[in-house]
């Protein structure tokens, strides 16, 4: 258990704590909010600094492969789920958002089946950096952040809709002959 899958696991344990966090009291009270907020972008650097230190030093496991990228779903889901339950986005942007990763994930399930690594875009981390700092926002919840944070929102499920179709267009292969 090297430093990089310590930091993963970590993460997914902040997670039921930031949960806790953001939905107590209905999620009404700001300072409440504001922990969730720190909490979420604790979990979220822990993320940028396990990938760094597991390619530095050459720490990259199975494990790691595994439990990173399922990490970071778990994060970004159980924000967007609870900002559901509050109110603050409806739900067919978090549907939207869910199933791009299922697909996703099921491409590269195939693609691993056959030996192919399908390697995240450009496209891919763009998004996930748009959703991380729409959920910050939307957190935050601040009146005068507000119409920031819906345009970080939109640009982060249009960017989420491109990132479906580029991995598709890249990797439509994985599926129909099991190849690259």
């Amino acid at each position: 258990m090297n430093l990089p899958n310590k930091l993963t696991i970590l993460r997914v344990c902040m997670i039921p704590f930031f949960v806790a966090v953001l939905l107590c009291q209905g999620g009404k009270n700001q300072t409440l909010r504001i922990v969730a907020d720190v909490i979420f972008i604790v979990a979220s650097l822990t993320d940028l600094l396990d990938g760094k230190i597991a390619r530095k030093y050459h720490l990259v496991t199975n494990f790691g492969k595994f439990m990173d990228p399922l990490a970071d779903k778990l994060l970004v889901c159980s924000a967007l789920i609870c900002l559901i339950e509050l109110g603050q986005i409806p739900a067919w942007v978090v549907i939207i958002i869910i199933s791009r990763e299922f697909i996703i994930s099921g491409f590269r399930l195939v693609a691993s089946d056959n030996g192919v690594v399908i390697a995240a875009s450009y496209w891919g981390k763009f998004k996930t950096v748009f959703q991380m700092t729409a959920v910050i926002l939307l957190i935050l919840n601040l009146e005068p952040l507000k119409l920031v944070a819906d345009i970080v929102l939109w640009i982060a499920v249009a960017l989420t809709v491109i990132s479906l179709a580029d991995y598709i267009y890249k990797n439509h292969k994985v599926l129909t002959e099991g190849s690259m």
